[in-house]
């Protein structure tokens, strides 16, 4: 039985055509919105918001949209709108943050 693969493979991120796939490990409550480093196979996000009925997850994509120069409509969260764990992807960002430029 073939395992099933990770969208990313061994990344945090990927591209999906000009959509990038992004894995997330969400830390909620934190005490400054901030993009951490990545974590296996995953990025560091923190931030400010508390971990209810998904609003961490809003407060996230919120966060995240200006830094990929994109719409809060464009980001779409795949899966873990009310977990750490969570999916998105982000419909042609015109900028990436630096963690995803730095090799």
């Amino acid at each position: 039985m073939a395992t099933q693969r990770n969208a990313t493979g061994d990344s945090f991120f990927a591209w999906d055509g000009d959509v990038l796939v992004v894995n997330i490990l969400g830390k909620p409550a934190a005490s400054r919105d901030a993009i951490g480093k990545p974590k296996g196979t995953q990025l560091k996000v923190s931030v400010t918001a508390a971990p209810k009925h998904g609003k961490a997850t809003d407060h996230m994509v919120r966060f995240l949209a200006p830094l990929f120069g994109v719409a809060v409509a464009d980001i779409e969260v795949v899966f873990g709108q009310e977990n750490v764990n969570k999916q998105l992807r982000i419909k042609a960002p015109k900028k990436l943050p630096e963690v995803f430029t730095a090799k």
